[in-house]
């Protein structure tokens, strides 16, 4: 019988003696004791109900030298291990094996707090450029996003694969973005908060690339496109487009070559556009060779009286770039692909582009014809030589010149 409940009563021995007697049943098993006090059998039926229900809910007694804490951290251990394959032996010794304590444990959202600190110093000393910062203060909050109240530690190189591919992104994103968490933990290991950089476990893609990727623009777009430009709106857009497609600046805005161009760096009695090292994407000064139709666009359109960057530039842009097929750098694309048709040369192509050869050669050699080339440097202002010159209420996008 399974009955667990248990009794106390008077019993008389046959020596006269009166004694305390607990009875009952503890899951089939008989329980008879006698005490002297009916206090001490009151205790033992506390002790033997405390027994019953261990048993009902799979508690046991067991002899052992863990402390009470250590025992309740086991239980929780087990409890968590339930829903897992392998015995809980099997993942200490994997974390013993892989986990290696710091000097310091530091908790990640201090730690990315610090990196990107030291990151600003190194922005204000022009080391980094703004896109660069920019890429550096995104990637940090997505890792403190994705690992909240981790220490750097905690962060080993199984969370940091899940956490790369969390983002879906393609092989090119995912070696970019490896490569920004490189840095951060090389600067976290040169500090004592991880025992060892968890980046070289992390896989980098080999990516194979195929050559004439670059998208450009047909001739027939050139012609249309710089037909826009001087016709809308009195021509204001006009000395962007030319720079950016007969000269191969780098168009983007707010950051690209373009917008820190200044119009003394445009020496056309010289024929020669210099682009400074605080003005190039990789830091290299360079000399691009004004030809003979953007001599004629800017002669025509002259920097004094037309600003490079029209004010309001990203709003305006979007209202023709899907019907110009303005794609990002497709100006510059176009330039170096017509450069290379028209001279057969990879090497002044990437000295005038600011490229290696190599990308010029996997990129942009033979995307278009001598003939078409030809006639691409040979797309001229149609308007008259000297256009009025747009209102004086139309400024850059940094102010810095105005109409």
């Amino acid at each position: 019988m399974n009955q667990t409940e248990f009794a106390v009563s008077r019993f008389e021995n046959r020596n006269g003696v009166t004694s305390w007697r607990v009875a009952g049943w503890l899951h089939g098993v008989r329980i008879r004791k006698n005490f002297p006090t009916r206090e001490e059998a009151a205790a033992e039926k506390s002790t033997l109900e405390i027994k019953a229900a261990q048993t009902a809910n799979g508690m046991r007694t067991v002899a052992t030298t863990l402390t009470e804490d250590q025992v309740r951290e086991a239980e929780t251990l087990f409890r968590r291990m339930v829903v897992l394959p392998r015995p809980l032996s099997f993942y200490v010794d994997f974390a013993l094996g892989n986990y290696k304590e710091p000097e310091q444990q530091k908790p990640l959202i201090e730690a990315t707090a610090e990196y990107i600190a030291a990151k600003e110093s190194e922005f204000a000393q022009d080391q980094l450029s703004v896109p660069q910062m920019d890429r550096i203060r995104w990637e940090m909050k997505r890792l403190t996003d994705f690992f909240p109240r981790k220490t750097v530690a905690e962060i080993v190189s199984t969370k940091l694969i899940a956490f790369l591919e969390a983002g879906k992104g393609g092989m090119k994103t995912h070696n970019n973005r490896r490569g920004l968490l490189s840095t951060f933990f090389k600067y976290c290991f040169q500090r004592g908060w991880v025992a060892e950089n968890p980046i070289p476990k992390v896989p980098h893609f080999r990516i194979r690339r195929k050559r004439g990727l670059a998208k450009t623009l047909s001739l027939a777009q050139v012609k249309a496109l710089m037909e826009f430009a001087e016709t809308h709106k009195g021509g204001i857009w006009v000395p962007y487009f030319a720079l950016c497609l007969f000269a191969g600046i780098r168009p983007g805005v707010p950051n690209g070559e373009i917008t820190k161009l200044k119009p003394e760096a445009v020496d056309l009695d010289a024929g020669i556009l210099h682009i400074s090292a605080e003005v190039s994407k990789v830091r290299e000064p360079r000399k691009v060779v004004i030809q003979p139709n953007l001599a004629a666009w800017l002669r025509a359109y002259p920097l004094k009286k037309f600003p490079i960057i029209p004010g309001n530039f990203k709003k305006r842009r979007q209202k023709f770039a899907k019907t110009l097929g303005l794609t990002h750098d497709v100006l510059r694309h176009t330039f170096i692909s017509m450069f290379v048709a028209k001279f057969r040369s990879i090497g002044e192509a990437a000295i005038q582009a600011g490229n290696s050869e190599a990308i010029i050669r996997k990129h942009y050699l033979d995307l278009k014809s001598t003939k078409e080339a030809e006639e691409f440097f040979g797309v001229m202002p149609k308007l008259a030589k000297s256009p009025v010159a747009p209102s004086a209420s139309v400024a850059s996008v940094d102010g810095r010149q105005a109409a």
